[in-house]
């Protein structure tokens, strides 16, 4: 089973992705640190430095791929089946984006909407992708890679995707 996800390009897609090139870097320097360890006098100093080298390199591991595992999890759509056309789920989007005070990206009647949601100096904004389909919505609600990912913003991308679910679900006004 194939599973749709968002696709973020150029410079979104590095900004997003960061966090895991950094552990990436991280896991680098411990690799080069067992290396150069073989290069020292002392046996207990290089079994020192390794051991050390060792567990930063596991510890760089398992946080990038945990790290990694939850931006493509976070990638994915939601699809939800709707009663309504692409037409009627377009403007149900479209009027909750405007009631939430979100900035429209992009707008493709019938097709896709691309949000910003409303940020303060506090609160940081994220971004909602809703792809339109014949009485199906796909919703994506990542971090916005200009302010990188944080597990605050997931919570609240998990609350945007349940919002725009509610709205397709509802019945006609």
């Amino acid at each position: 089973m194939s599973v749709e996800r968002l696709r973020l390009e150029g410079a979104d897609w590095a900004r997003y992705f960061a966090p895991v090139a950094f552990c990436a870097y991280l896991a680098a320097i411990c690799v080069a640190l067992i290396v150069t360890s073989v290069f020292l006098h002392s046996l207990r100093d290089t079994l020192a430095v390794s051991a050390a080298a060792a567990f930063g390199l596991l510890l760089a591991a398992a946080l990038g791929l945990g790290v990694l595992g939850m931006q493509l999890h976070e990638l994915r759509y939601l699809s939800v089946a709707t009663p309504f056309d692409a037409e009627s789920n377009f403007a149900r989007v479209v009027r909750l984006g405007r009631e939430l005070g979100w900035q429209p990206i992009l707008e493709q009647p019938g097709r896709r909407l691309e949000f910003r949601t409303a940020d303060s100096m506090l609160q940081l904004g994220e971004r909602v992708v809703v792809l339109l389909r014949e009485r199906q919505v796909l919703i994506a609600a990542i971090c916005d890679p200009d302010v990188g990912f944080s597990l605050v913003g997931r919570r609240r991308c998990q609350h945007h995707r349940e919002l725009v679910m509610r709205a397709v679900l509802l019945a006609p006004p």
